[in-house]
């Protein structure tokens, strides 16, 4: 699959080597202590600047661009750090509880700062011996002490939190939780910044698909850019023949062909039709880069063969290499799911576009996939290129994209409006399994939830969703949950 790879890590995590990296999470840390404490106990306060340098490597380590307060210990100590925090724009916060401090110290540090905040209560070590321990030694090591008092002024004061303890050093559980805030956060500040392209308009009827783009605008920070079919026409146009034979060789490495299927609408593979697909992909490359989008969302009806129906049949080789290299492409116009997809993409998880086409009640699965473009970076074997006479319910006709979600755990993703248009984010975690697809040039995988299909299915519907969803590799449930409390979104987690 040369260009794209992907990485067989175990880790239910990272797992598309090849995907467009979230920029780097800005994160603010701060530990806290009492000023009251320095005089009376000789070396507590260098040893509390000890454990707080560790957290902040460990932090450093995760891929986060720290933006460190140091130790705060009063009032007038929080509120500047807060400015600071406020003024690097931060995408969270970590507060370290070092060792006691009052709630005072922090809240000032959180208000300024305005994101949401972990309070991390870390210990420098599993335990004590309590019989020898004097009041400096446990002062040393009293991480939990102020973090109930820190939590309940949060809630009073209408700050956002989540609280994990454990240990500094050794402790996976607490760092695993830790590691999933600063991904979250660096894909939460890709989506604030990204440049999402709508080109054309939204597939008729589809009322779940309709999209007020002010909407993404505020509620998310991404720009909308609104482009016409002829952008992409007059790039197709300007193609040369040297560009067009260097993308046909780039499709003849990534895809295999297929010959007819036994469906009726398939066809052998032509050389037109190969021609056509390089010179739309190449189009596409030069859309992408004219206008810096970070994903593109798609769909132009045509008429009676006419060029603008041409250009929107032919874009499915194109947009699969885009979204192999994180710039996700999705179908009928569905923002949405573009945007689910872009999260996806920016936690290393891919995000194919996708909705449910049946519910195996023999094997209980649930076969997902769609037309058009997929992720082919997360393909379980090399994608398949399937000649189609049709596209079903649509015009035109040309190449489609066949392959299955790579084999292992596997998480869905569904943006969604809820009555008062508020963004609202659907999450399922599973597996993909190996069996029988169809053979339809559409991309299609057997998956395997929490629940039977039938409960599955009917919970997610019971959430108000579109009928799309994107499609990733890896369990990434915690990782969107925290990107909707850092973007104020709605989440609801089905099993």
């Amino acid at each position: 699959m040369s260009s794209t790879t992907v990485n067989s890590s175990s880790s239910t995590n990272t797992v598309v080597s090849n995907a467009r990296p979230a920029q780097r999470a800005r994160v603010g840390v701060f530990g806290i202590g009492l000023e009251a404490y320095w005089p009376q106990f000789e070396g507590l306060k260098e040893r509390c600047e000890g454990y707080q340098a560790r957290v902040e490597t460990r932090v450093r380590e995760l891929g986060a661009e720290v933006v460190s307060a140091g130790l705060v210990d009063t009032a007038q100590g929080g509120r500047a750090a807060g400015d600071l925090f406020a003024a690097q724009q931060v995408d969270l916060v970590l507060c370290h509880a070092v060792t006691y401090a009052t709630s005072s110290v922090v809240i000032p540090a959180l208000q300024e700062a305005g994101v949401p905040v972990v309070l991390l209560g870390l210990q420098p070590t599993r335990t004590l011996d309590y019989e020898h321990t004097d009041t400096a030694e446990w002062l040393a090591n009293c991480a939990a002490c102020c973090v109930p008092e820190i939590a309940g002024a949060c809630v009073r004061s209408g700050i956002q939190y989540d609280t994990v303890a454990g240990t500094i050093d050794d402790d996976e559980r607490a760092w695993a939780k830790i590691a999933a805030w600063v991904r979250a956060a660096g894909a939460a500040r890709a989506l604030r910044r990204s440049r999402i392209g709508f080109m054309g308009h939204a597939y008729a009827g589809m009322l779940d698909m309709y999209t007020d783009f002010t909407m993404v605008h505020g509620q998310l920070g991404a720009h909308v850019e609104v482009l016409e079919i002829d952008d992409l026409g007059a790039r197709v146009a300007a193609v040369t023949d040297a560009e067009r034979t260097a993308k046909e060789t780039e499709i003849r490495e990534m895809f295999a062909f297929a010959d007819a299927s036994t469906d009726p609408i398939a066809a052998p593979i032509e050389q037109e039709q190969l021609d056509w697909s390089a010179r739309v992909a190449v189009g596409l490359d030069k859309l992408a880069a004219d206008f810096e989008l970070d994903a593109l969302t798609y769909y132009y009806r045509g008429v009676d063969g006419n060029e603008s129906e041409r250009l929107g049949a032919g874009v499915i080789v194109g947009n699969s290499l885009l979204t192999a290299r994180g710039i996700p492409t999705a179908g009928e116009a569905d923002i949405k799911t573009n945007i689910a997809q872009l999260l996806l993409d920016r936690l290393g998880a891919g995000g194919s576009y996708t909705e449910f086409y049946g519910l195996d009640f023999d094997e209980d699965f649930i076969l997902m996939g769609h037309d058009g473009p997929g992720h082919l970076a997360i393909a379980q074997d090399q994608p398949t290129l399937r000649n189609l006479r049709v596209f079903h319910g649509k015009r035109g006709a040309g190449l489609s994209v066949e392959q299955k979600v790579r084999f292992g755990p596997i998480t869905i993703v569904g943006c969604t409006q809820t009555a008062d248009g508020r963004l609202k984010l659907l999450v399922g975690e599973g597996e993909s399994v190996p069996g029988a697809t169809f053979k339809i040039g559409n991309t299609n995988s057997r998956l395997v939830f929490g629940s039977k299909p039938a409960d599955f299915f009917e919970r997610w519907c019971e959430e108000g969703p579109t009928h799309h969803v994107a499609l990733g590799v890896g369990h990434v449930a915690a990782e969107v949950r925290n990107v909707a409390k850092l973007l104020g979104l709605q989440y609801a987690e089905v099993r």
